[in-house]
């Protein structure tokens, strides 16, 4: 039995769907330019640094979710899917997503990034399972909260974990395993399965990958 794992943000994507969502919503005016762009931008540098504190990030992150009704934020992410996604996602990585899942390898995008956000990229990818940050949610609205360990770092083996756990099974189920990831925030995951891949890694996960022989590849 086979397990590929896959990192969604300038990964599977040519960019970063965290970091549009929200230059999205600036874009729409929902939050207010002056405010919000360079704290976007100086949170994406701390991602990219490794030394992002994600409690502070999600706090950013998750509370325009919590301001406004689900069904408004439903059309705002139609409209970003179409106009800030589907751009950006990679060809190269559809196809290697179709060729894990031809072979019959139990497939899952693994992310940081929200599953508010995530989800509709996962099914656009064909990808059934989803391990993401979960926002909180009371009587089907957000709170502005996570819910949960959220998947960064160290917290991707814990959810990897709990969702194979929800399945059945564990990671002594699996022959092989693949993750694919471009970050160094990945390492701890990276370093987990039999088959760690960097995919147009930055230097750090390059010079990582390069020294431990991994392999590492372009999707775009």
């Amino acid at each position: 039995m086979q397990l590929a794992l896959f990192d969604l943000d300038n990964t599977l994507l040519a960019g970063d769907s965290d970091f549009e969502w929200a230059q999205y919503l600036i874009s729409r005016g929902v939050l207010d330019r002056e405010v919000y762009e360079a704290r976007n931008q100086d949170f994406y540098e701390q991602y990219k640094a490794g030394t992002l504190d994600i409690h502070e990030f999600l706090d950013f992150q998750l509370k325009p979710l919590s301001r406004h009704p689900r069904r408004e934020l439903d059309a705002w992410h139609a409209d970003f899917m179409a106009t800030r996604i589907l751009p950006i996602v990679t060809e190269k990585g559809r196809a290697l997503v179709r060729r894990h899942q031809a072979e019959g390898a139990l497939t899952a995008i693994v992310t940081a990034t929200n599953s508010f956000v995530t989800a509709p990229i996962a099914r656009a990818f064909g990808i059934e399972h989803l391990v993401a940050t979960e926002p909180e949610q009371a009587n089907g609205a957000f709170t502005g909260r996570v819910s949960g360990t959220p998947s960064f770092r160290e917290g991707k083996i814990a959810r990897v974990g709990q969702w194979l756990a929800g399945l059945g099974h564990d990671w002594g189920s699996f022959d092989r395993s693949w993750f694919y990831s471009d970050s160094l925030n990945d390492l701890p995951l990276l370093g987990k399965v039999t088959d760690p891949v960097a995919v147009d890694p930055d230097p750090t996960l390059e010079s990582h990958a390069r020294e431990h022989g991994w392999p590492v590849i372009s999707l775009r």
